[in-house]
């Protein structure tokens, strides 16, 4: 059930298709919201940079594509994604308790059970607690007017990530029998900008959450804040694909209540690790109309990221290696924030 400004939201029959997302798009209320996120100043944080001392100092939880995490603000200060072009940050806290989940989506396939399993620690039995949302992420590749008036038709070279996945969100959002309450929907035409060769580019691709007080702002995190077991977590995402056991689900990163990142396994096949050898040899310009859904959207460690992962692979082409005996990476926060893996 979806609500704005404290008012259930009534879709308009006069769209036709995903009419609920295109009326929230154009709901004052929502533009307005839209408008003042865009005027904020974009973080960037690096251990290396002065301006992290926030991050730095405080207890943060950092996720990658396809992960989530549900963390309680009594043991964690910050929480925060980046790398998201055609993929969505989703943000929904509990109003009652502060609690807060945050998801990397990326895909229509895994919003039902990945919201199921935010919720999971969210909402008690009886459904009946408030939740505040933010959903910002994705950037109109193709203009949502065009879609709801030509359908899925139209140029062939044109493939468009954003809308379905933002659709079925708000989808999801309208059938449950939560009350949420829709804060930001920066997605789409609101998160869309144009380089100087035309391209169609997102404002912001990353968000920062600030658990005990629930503000959201745009953030990017460079390799240093991209922690713990970096490599690892990022060659999950492509893992997990043909892994059945994280079929249409987020990956599980962080346990809530020991405040410790525990990192569900993860196998790979040895098909990838030799897909990882050609795609090594390709040059950069390949890399990207191959590995991207958004090649001119990419930040520019895009390709220097995808080659560390692909070295990984080629140097560890047994999964078990990885995580040994199929159990998981362990990770506890030293005293100084640093994560430290449990052997």
């Amino acid at each position: 059930m979806i609500f704005v400004a404290g008012v259930p939201f009534e879709s308009n029959s006069s769209y036709q298709g995903n009419c609920d997302l295109v009326a929230l798009m154009e709901h004052p209320k929502l533009v307005s919201a839209s408008l003042s996120f865009k005027a904020i100043p974009e973080k960037k944080y690096s251990t290396s940079d002065a301006s992290s001392d926030e991050l730095t100092k405080s207890k943060h939880v950092y996720l990658f594509q396809r992960e989530y995490a549900t963390v309680d603000p009594l043991l964690v200060d910050l929480i925060g994604t980046d790398e998201a072009t055609t993929c969505v940050g989703v943000v929904i806290r509990n109003r009652d308790n502060g609690m807060t989940s945050v998801a990397h989506m990326d895909s229509p396939k895994i919003v039902d059970l990945g919201l199921s399993q935010m919720l999971s620690k969210l909402v008690d039995c009886k459904h009946d607690s408030d939740m505040d949302v933010h959903l910002i992420g994705g950037f109109e590749e193709i203009s949502y007017k065009n879609t709801e008036q030509t359908g899925s038709e139209g140029n062939p070279e044109q493939v468009d990530h954003s809308f379905p996945l933002c659709a079925k969100i708000i989808e999801a959002l309208g059938k449950s029998a939560v009350k949420f309450h829709i804060q930001n929907l920066f997605v789409l035409g609101h998160n869309t900008r144009k380089d100087t060769a035309g391209n169609t580019l997102p404002i912001f691709s990353g968000i920062l959450v600030e658990t005990r007080t629930g503000t959201v702002t745009p953030a990017t995190f460079d390799q240093t804040t991209r922690c713990p077991d970096e490599m690892v977590r990022r060659i999950r995402i492509s893992a997990s694909f043909s892994d059945t056991r994280w079929r249409n689900k987020l990956l599980e990163t962080y346990d809530t209540r020991t405040d410790r990142f525990i990192i569900a396994p993860c196998s790979w096949s040895i098909h990838l690790v030799h897909m990882s050898s050609f795609l090594q040899k390709l040059p950069d310009s390949e890399i990207l109309r191959t590995c991207s859904t958004s090649p001119f959207a990419e930040a520019p460690d895009f390709i220097h990221n995808q080659r560390r992962q692909w070295d990984y692979l080629i140097q560890h082409p047994y999964w078990k290696e990885t995580f040994r005996m199929g159990e998981p990476r362990i990770f506890t926060r030293a005293v100084n924030g640093e994560w430290i893996m449990v052997e």
